[in-house]
């Protein structure tokens, strides 16, 4: 599961109101290399809620993005490629997503977050 998926992603249970952002537990990353693309970056930044990808860059082990976007973000290019290696190159390939509000595990294996409910959290 790339960072950029986890970004969009919230808790689905019923009546869950803080269930955004998933907290991760790694089992296992894997790093791909993706064609890196400037234009899509800026355009996806303004969508991306930044502290939260920050936050699930650096249990991946990637604690190279700024506390802040910075100033002119979309022209620096060093923050263009960390920006590009956490969203589109990090992987969460065996893990968990942890709900912040209710504690639920939803499990992620290879790469696939399995967000299926029970049948009383429906």
């Amino acid at each position: 599961m790339k960072l950029i998926t986890h970004n969009m992603l919230s808790c689905p249970i019923k009546g869950v109101k803080n269930g955004f952002p998933f907290r991760i537990e790694v089992g296992e990353v894997a790093t791909r290399e993706a064609d890196f693309d400037p234009t899509f970056l800026r355009h996806i930044l303004p969508r991306i809620e930044y502290g939260a990808l920050r936050a699930a860059a650096a249990s991946l082990g990637f604690a190279d993005l700024p506390e802040t976007v910075p100033e002119g973000a979309t022209e620096d290019d060093a923050f263009l490629q960390a920006l590009h290696h956490a969203l589109l190159e990090l992987h969460l390939e065996e893990g968990a997503l942890v709900c912040p509000e209710t504690g639920r595990r939803f499990l992620v294996n290879k790469g696939i977050p399995n967000l299926l409910l029970h049948e009383d959290e429906c």
